[in-house]
């Protein structure tokens, strides 16, 4: 096994676990659905991250770690869409769109900063 290898078994037995620190969502990108799979998914604060912009929307900013073999083997681009399932409406997961900030990949590990825009 080589160390690479290592870490990204690490990530998944450590940071992606949902005993510890993962949950599990329903995430959507570039027209395919990746189900229940565990990711860290960290909100920052509306207030610490409100930004106006010339439509008058608001950004709110998240953060979303995941395995690059859960999304398919592939790290989502920066300007795309993406949306998580973020708790349930009448029944049925609700979903939150976003846009991707910023993107990267090490080890395996797939890192998102993400802004959605609300009114």
């Amino acid at each position: 096994m080589s160390f690479k290898d290592m870490i990204e078994a690490d990530n998944k037995a450590i940071f992606l676990n949902d005993s510890e620190f993962a949950e599990r969502h329903t995430v959507k990108y570039d027209g395919k659905v990746y189900a229940d799979i565990p990711v860290l998914f960290i909100k920052v604060k509306e207030l610490d991250k409100k930004v106006r912009n010339m439509e008058g929307t608001y950004g709110i900013t998240a953060v979303l770690h995941a395995a690059e073999c859960d999304l398919g083997g592939k790290t989502p681009e920066k300007g795309q869409r993406i949306a998580i399932d973020t708790g349930t409406a009448l029944g049925k997961p609700f979903f939150s769109d976003f846009k991707i900030a910023t993107s990267k990949c090490e080890g395996g590990m797939v890192t998102l900063e993400l802004e959605a825009y609300d009114e």
